[in-house]
């Protein structure tokens, strides 16, 4: 299907698609921003894609995708997640080194290569972040998650996914030996700097700062 779209077309729709997640309506700016482009670009896009019939744009109403437009997304999501899951699973990639080879990955255009790939990897739910994987037909499996600053106090849970794909973030979480599947308490939270003190299994308790508290989601277990 992607056969018939540019790297950069399928990139803005993958944008709109992830900023879709948070507002019902995607504005230009905000596009801008995620793309790194100027605003003036973007409309010019938009247009072109408009009569590709994979978005609804009015001129200063803002973007959502059709229904095509989110087949198509999800399309390429899948391919990315699928990657990281290889790169990570098959070649030993650390996770923090896989979504800019996953980037380009997600433009192959092969269905069967894309299928292939998935059934040789088991068909895997979830990417090396805990991001859902989308199957052929875009569901996506639903993940029960809190953040954890919202963890209740000595209550037993398990990292789950993590809100951000910064190399920055995934190599401090790598030092703190945290990653997916990860067992860990909550034991104080402190009112100061709302900084938390975890306990991971069989480690000394440590504290983490708020800002990563807040981009490590888990499930109660």
């Amino acid at each position: 299907m992607s056969a018939n779209f540019s790297v950069s077309e399928e990139n803005y729709i993958k944008a709109i698609y992830h900023i879709q997640q948070s507002v019902d309506t995607v504005s230009t700016n905000a596009l801008a921003e995620q793309l790194k482009t100027k605003p003036a670009s973007v409309t010019d896009m938009l247009k072109k894609l408009k009569t590709k019939k994979l978005l609804h744009y009015e001129p200063y109403q803002g973007v959502r995708l059709t229904a095509e437009g989110r087949k198509l997304a999800l399309g390429i999501v899948r391919k990315h997640r699928l990657w990281e899951f290889f790169l990570v699973e098959k070649l030993q990639f650390g996770w923090d080194e896989v979504h800019e080879v996953a980037e380009e990955l997600e433009h192959i255009s092969s269905k069967k290569l894309i299928d292939k790939l998935d059934a040789y990897l088991d068909f895997p739910r979830f990417d090396p972040h805990g991001d859902p994987i989308p199957d052929s037909s875009g569901r996506m499996a639903a993940q029960q998650q809190i953040n954890l600053i919202d963890l209740p106090l000595n209550t037993p849970a398990e990292v789950c996914s993590v809100g951000s794909q910064s190399a920055e973030l995934l190599e401090l979480l790598t030092h703190k030996q945290i990653s997916i599947g990860t067992r860990l308490e909550v034991k104080k939270q402190f009112g100061f700097d709302h900084s938390i003190e975890i306990r991971v299994k069989n480690q000394p308790a440590f504290t983490i700062s708020q800002q990563l508290a807040q981009v490590l989601f888990v499930k109660r277990v």
